[in-house]
């Protein structure tokens, strides 16, 4: 699908029928990116998981799942910060009911780790749906990876939460953010590493295509696109300005995730230089030209 394309479709809400024939002929197979709109948070994740099969597409009896949401700041999740609550809370309930043996949600947090997991509401969701929280507070939770195809970022360390998972939800919230433009699918790794200050140290965008190539990648990116913040990020302030999207973007290509975000913002790929580096480095695909991508709506 062509970038205009892909645009005009978000923009003007309209329906999977209009999409150009190619994409509806292969519809049976696995999509390459959904983009859902309309409805609330879990009604989205619900439509866009049915397209690449359910959640048992990613989820085995009695694995291990880690969800990597954005819970960095300790805000109210009203504040489009960090990721809707109800969307983890959902993804929690349908990994266990896929048979997860555990699930775990985690974030190297910017706020003190306790205040931010506690007022973004999603401790709280991942706790009533049976899962666990577990802290990245401390260096002792990490472990060193090395990083081959890495040009700034050779090697990392990683939560071991993250390290020892059968399955990774990698689930960022989209919005505008002060060093690199974008906060995604990539931007949101960041929250799976130690030292996030050697980032902004020796270049915020090219570390964080490093860290896209590392061989053990989320096996679904979900972008939650509800209440986008356009400005004042990444905490958010009073004078922050938002839009209301009312979308979720799903792809297990996490550079395709970003630039299908990218659009979505109003922006190009281009204009984040991140997304184009990882695609270089072989992270993911650099467009989406040729891919399956489903635009629905609930």
């Amino acid at each position: 699908m062509k970038r205009r394309t892909f645009c005009a479709l978000t923009g003007s809400g309209l329906l999977l029928s209009v999409l150009p024939f190619p994409l509806r002929a292969i519809a049976l197979a696995q999509p390459d990116l959904v983009a859902v709109q309309g409805g609330n948070a879990t009604s989205r994740l619900d439509k866009a998981l049915a397209e690449f099969g359910g959640i048992a597409a990613f989820v085995k009896p009695g694995q291990t799942v880690v969800i990597k949401p954005n819970m960095g700041w300790a805000v109210s999740p009203a504040g489009g910060a960090t990721t809707d609550p109800s969307l983890i809370k959902r993804l929690v309930d349908i990994c266990f009911q896929a048979g997860a043996k555990q699930v775990i949600c985690f974030d190297n947090t910017c706020d003190h780790w306790r205040d931010a997991y506690r007022e973004s509401g999603i401790e709280a969701a991942v706790k009533d749906a049976g899962g666990l929280v577990a802290p990245a507070n401390s260096e002792k939770y990490f472990h060193s990876v090395d990083l081959p195809s890495g040009i700034t970022l050779r090697t990392a360390l990683v939560h071991e939460a993250w390290m020892e998972a059968d399955v990774i939800f990698n689930v960022p919230v989209l919005k505008q953010h002060s060093g690199t433009g974008l906060t995604a699918a990539m931007k949101n790794l960041m929250g799976a590493v130690w030292d996030r200050r050697f980032y902004h140290r020796y270049g915020l965008d090219q570390c964080i295509a490093d860290f896209a190539t590392f061989a053990k990648k989320p096996s679904l990116n979900i972008i939650d696109a509800g209440r986008v913040m356009l400005s004042g990020g990444p905490r958010g302030r009073s004078s922050s300005q938002f839009k209301r999207l009312d979308m979720l973007i799903a792809s297990p290509d996490i550079v395709a995730a970003d630039i299908a975000s990218s659009l979505s913002f109003g922006g190009r790929p281009e204009d984040f230089p991140y997304i184009g580096k990882g695609a270089a480095q072989g992270a993911g695909k650099g467009s989406l030209e040729g891919l399956d991508v489903r635009r629905l709506r609930v």
